[in-house]
């Protein structure tokens, strides 16, 4: 049902502020910029800054993990249905990708994530 973790994503206030911590201070490699989104590889496993929702950092929101789906995300999300889990939105589709968002059993924000076709 699940292919691994395609981003664990941090909310951020400043992008170059961020982008210059993940990647000056703690070293890591920015390996993607698009405007106020950056990816930073950390040991192979994708870091996302996320610029779009400033009010996560510092306030309720917090990292997200986002998941890769092993097959179509409507499929995923049909059978996460039937498994019990709740969805509060719909699909949604962005220039970047398709997203659905639901909660882990304590609460904690998932996403399962599917990219552009190309």
């Amino acid at each position: 049902m699940i292919n691994g973790v395609a981003v664990v994503w941090m909310p951020v206030r400043d992008i170059e502020r961020a982008k210059g911590f993940y990647g000056d201070t703690l070293g890591l490699t920015v390996s993607k910029e698009d405007g106020d989104w950056a990816e930073v590889d950390a040991n192979g496993l994708t870091i996302g800054l996320n610029g779009r929702e400033p009010e996560g950092a510092r306030g309720n929101g917090g990292p997200v993990v986002t998941f890769q789906p092993d097959g179509s995300l409507e499929e995923t999300v049909v059978g996460l249905k039937d498994k019990g889990v709740e969805f509060p939105a719909e699909i949604s589709d962005h220039p970047w990708g398709r997203v659905a968002t639901f909660k882990d059993s304590e609460g904690n924000d998932i996403q399962l994530y599917e990219p552009p076709k190309s």
